[in-house]
This record gives C-alpha cells, sequence and structure tokens, in this order.
C-alpha cells in the first residue's frame, strides 16, 4: 500500500475508534471545529470531513480561527485554504496578542493567560453560532505530555479528557485525535501541503516545560519503541485501588487493594499491550 495511504487509514481508524469509544458524536450535532493553522487542527479538520461525508450519522462542521492579532499573521492564506475546499469558515478576530504581552513580564511563558483567554472566546463563538460540540486537535502525544505535566510539576495525576463538559453544562469539548500519533499527524501534514501558518506566542518558546517533558517522552520511545502506545494504555486501565487519593477509595466504596490486581513488579509485555489498544476503527 501507498505509504501516504497507509498514514491516512491508520489516522482514520484511530479517529473512528475515539468517536466511537468516546460517543463523541451524535445525530444532528453542529460541530465547530477549531483551526489554528497548525498540522494538528488542519488533519483533524480534514478527517472529521472525511467522516462526515460517509457517516450515517448526520452532522455539520463549523470551521473557526481565532486571529488573535498577531503582526503580520496570514490570515487570508487559512481563508483561501478554507474557501478553496469548500468548508464552512468564519473566522474570528480578537486582539489577545496584545494583552498577554502587555500582562505577563518577559522570560515568562504565555500559555495560561493566552489559553484562558482563548478559551473564553471560542464559548462564546460555540454559542453565538450555535453549535452543540467544539472539536479541538490535541493528539496522544499532547495526551501524555500533560499527563507527565501533572505528575512532576502539579503533583497530581490527570491528563485531558477526550470529552469535557465545560462552562457549567453549556459546552461540550472533544478530542477526536486522542488515539492519533504525532509523527503520523506530521507526514499526513506535508503530504496534504498544508499551508501551515507561524505562531509568534506559545509557538516560540522554547523553554517551555511541556517541550521539554515532549523531549523526554520522545527520547523513551526513541530508546523502547511502543512506549507511548503503552503510556496510553495505562490511561485505559486504572486499578484506582492501587492508588492514594483516599477521596476516590470514598467515592468509589475501596476499603482496600485487591491482590489479584496488584501489578507490582508483573510486568506485562509490551507486544501485548500494543495489540490491545490498536485496532479498527468504532463504528459511529
Amino acid at each position: 500500500m501507498d505509504p501516504e495511504r497507509s498514514v491516512e487509514l491508520r489516522l482514520a481508524r484511530a479517529l473512528g475508534r475515539a468517536v466511537g469509544d468516546f460517543s463523541m458524536i451524535a445525530e444532528g450535532d453542529r460541530i465547530m471545529v477549531c483551526v489554528s493553522g497548525g498540522k494538528d487542527s488542519y488533519t483533524m479538520l480534514a478527517l472529521l470531513e472525511h467522516l462526515r461525508i460517509k457517516s450515517p450519522v448526520k452532522f455539520q462542521l463549523i470551521v473557526v480561527n481565532l486571529d488573535q492579532g498577531q503582526p503580520d499573521f496570514p490570515a487570508h492564506i487559512l481563508a483561501e485554504y478554507m474557501n478553496a475546499h469548500g468548508y464552512d469558515y468564519r473566522p474570528v478576530h480578537e486582539n489577545t496578542y496584545a494583552v498577554v504581552k502587555e500582562k505577563v513580564p518577559e522570560g515568562k511563558t504565555y500559555c495560561s493567560l493566552c489559553s484562558r483567554m482563548r478559551r473564553g472566546i471560542l464559548y462564546r463563538t460555540a454559542s453565538e453560532y450555535g453549535c452543540t460540540k467544539i472539536a479541538l486537535g490535541h493528539h496522544r502525544d499532547d495526551i501524555l505530555q500533560t499527563l507527565m505535566l501533572n505528575l512532576l510539576y502539579a503533583g497530581k495525576l490527570g491528563a485531558m479528557p477526550p470529552v469535557l463538559t465545560a462552562d457549567e453544562g453549556r459546552h461540550t469539548v472533544i478530542r477526536p485525535l486522542v488515539y492519533c500519533d504525532e509523527v503520523d499527524i506530521r507526514a499526513y501534514s506535508e503530504a496534504q501541503a498544508f499551508p501551515i501558518l507561524p505562531c509568534d506566542l506559545c509557538g516560540s518558546q522554547e523553554n517551555l516545560k511541556r517541550k521539554v517533558v515532549g523531549r523526554m517522552l520522545d527520547g523513551l520511545e526513541r530508546e523502547t519503541p511502543g512506549t507511548k502506545q503503552i503510556m496510553l494504555a495505562a490511561l485505559q486501565n486504572v486499578v484506582p485501588s492501587h492508588l492514594l487519593d483516599k477521596g476516590l477509595w470514598a467515592n468509589l466504596g475501596i476499603r482496600g487493594g485487591d491482590e489479584e490486581k496488584d501489578v507490582q513488579g508483573d510486568l506485562v509485555p509490551a507486544a501485548s499491550v500494543l495489540r490491545r489498544t490498536t485496532g479498527e476503527a468504532s463504528a459511529l
């Protein structure tokens, strides 16, 4: 099989499996697809459009880009691409760039303030357009990086949920790429020649802890291929009684660990984990 076609099928299956596993899309959904101009969101949009065309479940896609007022941001490139491909494209203009540059001291990371403002704008926009879902382009590597950031720097065990009820239940955020490998996304993006746009905020900061953790995970993957997939499997194979969260124990009525589930020192062969976590797409 053509390598390009093989990557596309692998991504499509991974997206289809995530959509099915977490019931991300329902009949009549009006999905706001958030496109930044990066490889991840372009790929998400293309895969969702393929799914929309072939799926028996009828849903709509509305494509939104938040122009944050970055100097010399080539917004016309994105508009031309969307129009050429027939998408329902609706750009949103908010000068959050100026606010972030003003409020964040030199040398500090922009992520926290930038993401809060961006999130609020996207929620408001989804309400204005009557959207039932908001699709974000976070992929498997983003999920794992968040897991490690929380573990190493925040003292908590958590990643990114594939489906999130937000804004007091008024919005549902979905992440259809949660099973998709960034390597495949990059290869697909290059093969499709998506017109990638620059980011002069978070994308320009090399000292971000997320980038440090990303390099660490890439190193582990090079040393032991399959490590990232095994980590993803761990997020789907939680043993609550073997964690130290007493609130979780109370909520689940746990009184003690189950000896049969005590996995201390019992390593599962990587091959068996990979077999369990890769497969055909679930039907939508």
